[in-house]
């Protein structure tokens, strides 16, 4: 099994997460776990060692079975929220990437289905025009990621 960087300490769980900002024909590209309520962008925890970038390449190798690009980083995000029951302390580092083209993962049309583990995930494209009627987490990500042009930001998200 695979370490990565998530451990328990004071009560909270602390975790160094990488993700993906997948944008095509004006549409995102976000994910979940089947039966969840909200969405996120693709990604994962970073493993000791692990440059984020990579994390981000083999994430979406593991859940998608797709090769990406992955480049600048746009989003440094400390992200304060309640999951699993515990209090989280999340640091996320969000890089713009894209898929090679012709991939099958381009067509927005359909849900593309994806797994980690034993989770099941469903991939979707949204809108970026339509985002604010998506349940998104972290929260900044429907302004963020609907803004005319995407440009460096870090964010401290509470809940």
């Amino acid at each position: 099994m695979l370490k990565m960087i998530s451990v328990d300490i004071a009560n909270h769980r602390f975790q160094l997460r990488a993700a993906a900002v997948f944008v095509h024909d004006n549409h995102v590209l976000l994910h979940r776990i089947e039966g969840d309520a909200f969405w996120a962008l693709p990604g994962g925890r970073v493993e000791p060692g692990e440059e984020a970038c990579h994390t981000v390449v083999r994430e979406m190798k593991e859940e998608l079975n797709e090769s990406i690009v992955c480049s600048e980083l746009l989003y440094l995000v400390e992200n304060f929220l309640h999951y699993d029951n515990k209090p989280n302390h999340e640091i996320g580092l969000y890089f713009l990437t894209r898929f090679a083209p012709g991939s099958a993962c381009l067509d927005i049309s359909r849900t593309h289905r994806g797994v980690e583990g034993e989770k099941k995930l469903e991939f979707r494209w949204f809108s970026r025009d339509d985002l604010h009627n998506v349940v998104l987490h972290p929260a900044f990500l429907q302004a963020a990621l609907a803004a005319p042009a995407l440009r460096f930001q870090h964010v401290v998200q509470q809940g």
